[in-house]
C-alpha cells in the first residue's frame, strides 16, 4: 500500500463537526470488475510506534430483570442531539475543520447503475412502527437487532422489545431505565449516540450508549449493558468507562466480535476541535461472565489527524477463522485532505493476555488503501462541499434535510462464507447524472485467502430521486439487501430497499427496489437533522430474513418523527436444517452424535457448539453426512443448550444437554 507524504507530516485539522466525508473511493473500476486488487506499494517514510492505553472499568453490577421496569414519563420538549459534522466549509474556522480543497472537481462515477433491475425484489413480510418521538429529540439515530425470538430496537433516547410478529413485549423504556440503581451518570443522564446489538457468538444482547454532563467537559463515559441470558427482557451485566478525559467520543459505532467488543468515535477536543479517530475494544469474555473488565485504546490523531468515521466490523453469522483480526474502514474523498479517492481498511489485533502487545494497523497507518483506478472514483454530494445539512429536498416544504454524507454509514457487516470471507459496507455520493442528488455507493471486498481486494461495488441511481442514509447486509446465501431513506421534491421520505442475488451482474442490484413504507409527512425542523443511521440485519435464526428500520413522518412537521421496522427475505436464500436430535446426557471429552438433515459436510462450514459458564464454545466435529454430526463435548461444556451453525443459519436442539463432568 502506499501511503503519502501526509502521513509523515501533519495534515489540517479536521472539521468541528461530526459528519466525516468518508467518501470509500469505489472499490472496483466497472460494475462488473471482479477481485481488483488494493495499491500495495510500499509504505513511505519509517512509521512511528503507535502504543495502546488500558483502561478498566470504572464499576460493574447486575441490574434487575428489564421487564420488571416500570414505563418511564417521557422528557417534554424538543433538543438536538450533539452531532459534529467533520467536513464544513467556514473560513473563520477553517484552521480548525477538515481542509476543503479548492482545486475539487466532479468526477464522473464509472460504476452508476442507472437502471432499476428487474424488479424482482421480494415484498416486505411485514412492517410495523416502532417507537416514536417520545422523547421530543432529533435525530433517532436508529438502532435496531434481532435475535433468536425478539426484535430490539433503540433510538434516540428509548428503546422497546417487540417479538418477531410485532407485537410490544418491553417498554418503551427511556434509554437510562437500563442503569436504574447503578448510580454515576449512567444512570443520571440519558444522552443518547445508542447501539443495541443481539451477540450471536454468546447469544447474548448488548446495548451502549454515551454518558456526560456536558459534550463539552469531560470525562467522557461509555455505559454498557450486556445480557446475562438470551431473553433481552431479563436482568443486565451492567459496567461504566471512561474512554477519554478531555476527547469527546461523537458518532460511537459498535460491533461484536470474538474476544472483543469494538467502538470507533470521531474525537472533539473538549467537544470543539476535530481530534482524529478513537479506536477501542472492551473486554467481552470478561463482560460476559459480569467481572470487572479492560478496554485498549489506540488514538489516531497521532498517526494522521484527518483519519475519522471509521467502521467496525460486524459479526453475521458463523464466526471468523481462529485468529482473524477485526477489521475497520474508512472512506475518503479528494475533495478532503487526501491526495485521491480512498478506501482504507485496518487490522485490530488484540491481545487480552497482554494488552500492551495489540496492534491496530501499521502503526495507525491502513494495513490496505484502495484507490482508483481500482476504486471507482466518486463525488461527494454538493451541500457537503459547502458544509451545510440542507442536503435532501422533500415534497410540501422547502425544508431539506441532512445526508451525512461525508462518511461511511453503519454497518460494516461480516461474513464468513467458508470459501471466503466477506464485507459489505456504503455512503451516500452524488452519482454525477440527470443533476445533483444523492445516492448510495455500495461495495462487497472478499477475502479468498490471501487478503481482501474489492470484488465487486456500484452506485444505485436508477431515477433522479436522492437515497441516503443506508445500511447494507449480506443473507447465509451471499445475496445483499440495501435500505436507505428516499425523497425528492415530489414524494414525502420513503423507506426503502435494494438488492442483488449473487447471480446477478457484478456491480448491479439486479433484483431492483421495493418500498418497506411511504411516509405521508415532511420534516420542517431549521435544523436538518436526519437519521444519523439505520439498521439493516439478518435473523440469526436462518440467516435470511433482513430486517430494517429507519424514521419516517406520518404528518409534515418539525420533530414528530416516527420509526418503522420491517422485513423481508429472498426465496432463494437456503436456511439451515430447522430441527435435529441430540443425547440429553453426556461426559466431557466424549464424542456425541447429533441427528437432523440437510447437514454440510464440506470442512470448515459446520460449527456445533456448547453452552459454557461464560458463553459458549465449539465443540471438535470429527465427522459429518448430510444426517449425522459426531462431535466431541468440550472441556469447560456446561449443561444447556447446543446450536449447530452453518454458513447458512443456526438452529437449537428442542432439549437441554446435561453435562456430566469426568
Amino acid at each position: 500500500m502506499h501511503f503519502s507524504s501526509q502521513f509523515a507530516k501533519a495534515s489540517p485539522k479536521p472539521l468541528a463537526n461530526r459528519g466525516w466525508m468518508l467518501a470509500l473511493s469505489c472499490l472496483m473500476l466497472g460494475a462488473g470488475a471482479a477481485q481488483a486488487k488494493p495499491d500495495l506499494s510500499p509504505p513511505g517514510p519509517a512509521l512511528q510506534e503507535l502504543k495502546p492505553t488500558v483502561i478498566r472499568s470504572v464499576k460493574n453490577d447486575v441490574s434487575p430483570a428489564l421487564r420488571t421496569l416500570k414505563i418511564n414519563t417521557p422528557v417534554s420538549g424538543d433538543r438536538e442531539i450533539p452531532n459534529r459534522k467533520l467536513v464544513d466549509f467556514d473560513e473563520e474556522t477553517l484552521r480548525k475543520i477538515k481542509t476543503i480543497r479548492p482545486d475539487a472537481k466532479q468526477v464522473g462515477d464509472s460504476v452508476v447503475q442507472v437502471a432499476p433491475g428487474v424488479a424482482n425484489i421480494p415484498t416486505p413480510i411485514l412492517t410495523f412502527d416502532g417507537v416514536n418521538n417520545r422523547n421530543g429529540v432529533l435525530p433517532p439515530d436508529t438502532s435496531m437487532d434481532v435475535g433468536p425470538n425478539n426484535i430490539v430496537q433503540w433510538v434516540n433516547l428509548s428503546y422497546s422489545v417487540f417479538s418477531k410478529a410485532g407485537a410490544t413485549l418491553a417498554g418503551p423504556f427511556n434509554g437510562n431505565a437500563l442503569w436504574a440503581g447503578f448510580g454515576g451518570l449512567c444512570e443520571t443522564t440519558n444522552n443518547g449516540d445508542v447501539i443495541v446489538l443481539y451477540d450471536p457468538i454468546a447469544n447474548r444482547w448488548m446495548f451502549s450508549q454515551w454518558a456526560f454532563t456536558s459534550s463539552t467537559s469531560g470525562p467522557y463515559r461509555q455505559c454498557f449493558a450486556i445480557s446475562t441470558t438470551p431473553d433481552p427482557t431479563g436482568t443486565y451485566y451492567r459496567y461504566e468507562f471512561i474512554v477519554s478525559n478531555n476527547k469527546f467520543n461523537d458518532y460511537s459505532k459498535l460491533s461484536v466480535w470474538p474476544g472483543s467488543y469494538f467502538m470507533t468515535s470521531n474525537q472533539f477536543l473538549n467537544g470543539q476541535s476535530f481530534a482524529g479517530a478513537g479506536i477501542w475494544a472492551f473486554e467481552r469474555d470478561k463482560m460476559l461472565l459480569g467481572q470487572p473488565a479492560r478496554l485498549i485504546y489506540f488514538d489516531l490523531e497521532s498517526a494522521n489527524p484527518n483519519f475519522g468515521g471509521v467502521l467496525p466490523s460486524d459479526v453475521d453469522g458463523a464466526v471468523p477463522p481462529t485468529g482473524t483480526p477485526g477489521y475497520f474502514a474508512e472512506v475518503d474523498d479528494s475533495s478532503f485532505g487526501f491526495p485521491t479517492d480512498q478506501l482504507a481498511l485496518w487490522e485490530f489485533k488484540v491481545d487480552w493476555t497482554t494488552p500492551a502487545n495489540s496492534t491496530f494497523g501499521l502503526a495507525g497507518q491502513p494495513n490496505l488503501v484502495f484507490k482508483p483506478p481500482t476504486l471507482a472514483a466518486f463525488t461527494p454530494i454538493n451541500c457537503v462541499t459547502v458544509g451545510s445539512r440542507a442536503c435532501i429536498p422533500q415534497g410540501g416544504t422547502f425544508r431539506r434535510i441532512d445526508a451525512i454524507g461525508d462518511r461511511l454509514m453503519y454497518r460494516l457487516a461480516y461474513r464468513n462464507m467458508g470459501t471466503y470471507q466477506s464485507l459489505v459496507l456504503n455512503h451516500s455520493v452524488n452519482p454525477g447524472v440527470s443533476g445533483s442528488f444523492a445516492a448510495p455507493r455500495w461495495y462487497e471486498l472478499r477475502n479468498t485467502g490471501g487478503g481482501y481486494t474489492i470484488f465487486q461495488q456500484g452506485t444505485y441511481a436508477p431515477d433522479s430521486t436522492s437515497r441516503w442514509m443506508g445500511s447494507i447486509a449480506s443473507d447465509g446465501s451471499g445475496n445483499i439487501a440495501l435500505g436507505y431513506s428516499a425523497s425528492s421534491s415530489s414524494i414525502n421520505p420513503q423507506i426503502r430497499y435494494a438488492g442483488r442475488l449473487t447471480t446477478d451482474a457484478l456491480g448491479t442490484f439486479g433484483q431492483g427496489e421495493a418500498t418497506l413504507f411511504a411516509g405521508s409527512g415532511s420534516q420542517t425542523s431549521s435544523s436538518n437533522r436526519w437519521g444519523d443511521y439505520s439498521t439493516m440485519v439478518v435473523d440469526p435464526v436462518d440467516n435470511c430474513t433482513f430486517y430494517y428500520t429507519t424514521e419516517y413522518y406520518q404528518s409534515t412537521s418539525a420533530s414528530s418523527w416516527r420509526t418503522r421496522i420491517g422485513s423481508f427475505k429472498y426465496p432463494s436464500c437456503s436456511s439451515a436444517p430447522q430441527v435435529f436430535t441430540g443425547p440429553t446426557t453426556a461426559s466431557i471429552g466424549k464424542t456425541v452424535t447429533l441427528t437432523g438433515a440437510n447437514f454440510d459436510p464440506n470442512p470448515g462450514k459446520t460449527t456445533v457448539r456448547f453452552s459454557t459458564a461464560g458463553g459458549e464454545m465449539d465443540g471438535r466435529v470429527i465427522d459429518i453426512t448430510p444426517t449425522t454430526i459426531n462431535v466431541v463435548v468440550p472441556d469447560a461444556a456446561t449443561t444447556g443448550s447446543i446450536r449447530v451453525i452453518t454458513q447458512n443459519g443456526r438452529t437449537e436442539a428442542p432439549s437441554r444437554l446435561s453435562v456430566i463432568a469426568q
